[in-house]
């Protein structure tokens, strides 16, 4: 057992940690540092959309709210507030 947790800690000091000290002696082209900017983003996106059609007995209700969503955050207003108003505007549209 202990050989095992020697193991597994061994991976992940190797996969997580160590590459962490070579890439900071990288240089990587500015076209490669904005690609992995975007990474993120695209993540949490693929989190989550499917809980946007889950989360409520209709997915259209969750689109809209989604869309609800978007246009306050094209419209600048703080993070809370966009997520208390999509939350507000799906429950108004489901009653």
């Amino acid at each position: 057992m202990t050989v095992l947790i020697l193991c597994l800690f061994l991976a992940t000091i190797i996969t997580r940690i160590l590459p962490a000290f070579f890439v900071t002696r990288l240089t990587l082209p500015e076209w490669l540092v904005t690609y992995l900017n975007y990474i993120p983003y695209a993540a949490l996106g693929v989190l989550i959309f499917p809980g946007i059609l889950s989360a409520v007995e209709r997915p259209v209700y969750g689109l809209l709210g989604a869309v609800f969503a978007t246009v306050l955050a094209l419209l600048r207003v703080p993070l809370f507030f966009i997520v208390l108003g999509s939350i507000v505007f799906v429950y108004l549209i489901t009653l």
